[in-house]
């Protein structure tokens, strides 16, 4: 089968074609990504409205170039898949309207892919992975455990009760002044800072439950840097690298206590798997590994590509859906919020304020 996969729930238009073959393996045709880095750099975190109007200018072209690099048309899709939350409300009306009008005028099913559902499913795409495993997805928007028991099955067995992790990353650059997006720069400035000058706590640490929360740690690196001010470059990459291994440290145990959860309700696990925009720091992908051998099991990391936003997570999404025979009606709402876990309960006073504090 083939599905078109759209993706413009936050700062990335994205659109892609991919391939998925009766034995269940996966092959990407084409994966299109227009980031909006230079509308945002300024304000220092995404302005929804900006973004939207982003997606709105250059979505069209995206799923034209995505469907001519494939080399199909769209007689040939057999559904059309677009993330129809959770993320910012005007950018994923806009993806979820164009993935309509495209089934509606080829007569092609429609699949609403929850984004978070695409993070879960995507190392599925890049290597037989059987059910279940253990996901830990770290973005600007989100920081969970999650147990995948099967395409639709997941149990989330802790989450940020505050900031997700990326968030923290960019406010933590745009407190020191580095550039956005903030992640990357705070990764770089740590590779020449000492980890040990600031003893910065370590949330949550030693607690039974696999929750996370970074809004003290945050606000500790916020007062530090503040009287140091005047802050100098290496004050800089000191607390870059003090903050980082701080997030380390708790993330480690986090996870321990994760694996542990999953362990007793789903037995061991087929891999950990991580997911999101944060896995592509290479420090945390290091930690998680000791992480992995600590539980005897095997990490996987999808691409950089993959990583973070695309369109070929919620073609592959779609395509997981659809051989389930699993479609959407031409009424699927978008949604702002979206809980991957029919369970579960957003943590109180949570609220996702990527763009300030």
């Amino acid at each position: 089968m083939l599905v078109l996969g759209i993706e413009t729930t936050c700062d990335e238009t994205a659109a892609a074609v991919v391939e998925r073959q009766s034995d269940g393996s996966g092959r990407i045709l084409s994966n299109i990504v227009r980031s909006q880095v230079e509308e945002h750099a300024r304000f220092g975190g995404v302005v929804p409205e900006i973004a939207a109007r982003a997606h709105v200018d250059v979505l069209d072209g995206i799923v034209d170039s995505a469907m001519k690099e494939a080399g199909v048309g769209f007689a040939e899709l057999s559904a059309v898949a677009a993330a129809a939350g959770p993320g910012l409300i005007g950018g994923v009306i806009v993806g979820l309207t164009t993935a309509k009008a495209i089934a509606m005028v080829h007569n092609t099913p429609l699949i609403a892919v929850n984004h978070l559902e695409a993070h879960a499913l995507t190392p599925r795409l890049t290597c037989a992975l059987a059910f279940p495993y253990c996901l830990f997805l770290a973005s600007g928007g989100h920081t969970q455990i999650v147990a995948v028991a099967g395409v639709g099955k997941y149990v989330r067995l802790g989450t940020t009760v505050d900031d997700a992790m990326g968030e923290a990353f960019d406010k933590i650059a745009k407190m020191l002044g580095l550039p956005y997006p903030g992640g990357p720069e705070v990764e770089r400035a740590a590779r020449g800072g000492d980890p040990a000058r600031f003893a910065f706590p370590r949330p949550m640490l030693g607690r039974a439950d696999a929750n996370f929360s970074l809004s003290g740690l945050k606000t500790a690196v916020r007062n530090e840097a503040g009287r140091l001010n005047p802050l100098e470059p290496q004050d800089i990459s000191d607390l870059c690298a003090s903050f980082q291994a701080a997030v380390l440290e708790s993330t480690a145990d986090r996870l321990g206590v994760g694996l542990r959860l999953f362990h007793e309700q789903f037995g061991p696990p087929r891999a950990l798997v991580a997911a999101g925009g944060v896995a592509a720091n290479q420090a945390i992908r290091s930690a998680l590994q000791d992480v992995a051998a600590r539980a005897q099991t095997t990490l996987i990391i999808p691409p950089p590509a993959l990583c973070t936003d695309n369109g070929a997570m919620i073609a592959w999404a779609g395509a997981e859906r659809l051989a389930l025979g699993l479609t959407d009606a031409m009424d699927a709402p978008p949604r702002a919020r979206w809980l991957l876990d029919a369970n579960a309960t957003a943590p109180a006073g949570f609220a996702n304020t990527r763009a300030g504090f």
